[in-house]
């Protein structure tokens, strides 16, 4: 804790005044000088009224300084943190998809440029011009902005840090080109190159939109012919068998009746 010195200052016009002084420690870690001027000595006669008018900065100075040391942790060491308690195989928040692309994310884009970053360093511009910057798709962009919320979001949760920084990083997710449809004629002809099982599961892609994941997911009991409803309930994920990615997913599909013929 420090207490700073007070000084008096002579001006070449008007009264004296009291300066204060004291020092920080940098974002490269070097020794950084600050002063302030507290006032004149009309308003502070002596220098322990100017003393007890700079209380308020002294206490704001010490909590700065109390966090910086609390928060010196780097963004590698807050990954492997969150690693070791969030994506782990018994997490069950996160689906296995999820764990398998934040990783990806933090190996590939995260821990690379920012790992040996401390958290207090991390400033809402910066991050939002090295992702305009990344040679990636707007919407692989947003997840990496994403991922990092939720770092810092988890930082929070764990008291290892008092803030968010990406919260206010803008980045859109809009698609810069649109989605291929194919028309019927298309499907048809891809249809005619297909054996009776990929037939059967193009057919089910193209007429009710479920997901890879949850087409590779279905077995024979989800299927109602009598109904004419397919039970989606769980998904399929490079060959890891979980629960689908939404609640809504999990709602019954209609099957069209030449379909299920």
């Amino acid at each position: 804790m420090q207490r700073g010195s007070l000084i008096r200052k002579n001006r070449k016009q008007g009264p004296d005044v009291w300066q204060f002084r004291w020092s920080e420690k940098g974002p490269e870690g070097k020794r950084v000088y600050r002063k302030r001027v507290i006032g004149t000595l009309e308003q502070y006669p002596s220098e322990d009224a100017a003393r007890r008018a700079v209380v308020g900065l002294v206490s704001e100075i010490n909590s700065s300084h109390r966090r910086m040391r609390c928060n010196s942790m780097t963004v590698a060491q807050l990954c492997d943190h969150f690693e070791q308690r969030e994506l782990t195989r018994d997490n069950t928040w996160r689906s296995y998809a999820t764990k398998r692309s934040y990783h990806a994310y933090l190996k590939r884009w995260i821990v690379p440029h920012w790992g040996n970053h401390e958290l207090f360093q991390i400033r809402t511009v910066e991050v939002e011009s090295w992702l305009y910057r990344l040679p990636l798709a707007k919407s692989s962009c947003a997840k990496i902005r994403n991922l990092m919320s939720v770092l810092f979001n988890h930082a929070c949760r764990y008291e290892l840090f008092d803030r968010n920084p990406i919260r206010f990083v803008r980045q859109s997710a809009k698609r810069r080109t649109a989605p291929t449809l194919l028309t019927p004629v298309e499907i048809r002809t891809l249809l005619e190159g297909l054996g009776l099982r990929e037939r059967t599961l193009v057919l089910l892609a193209a007429s009710t939109g479920l997901r890879q994941s949850e087409l590779f997911g279905l077995k024979w009991g989800d299927i109602d012919f009598a109904g004419g409803v397919m039970n989606v309930t769980r998904s399929v994920v490079y060959g890891v068998v979980g629960p689908c990615k939404t609640e809504s997913s999990q709602k019954p599909v209609p099957l069209h009746p030449l379909l299920a013929e």
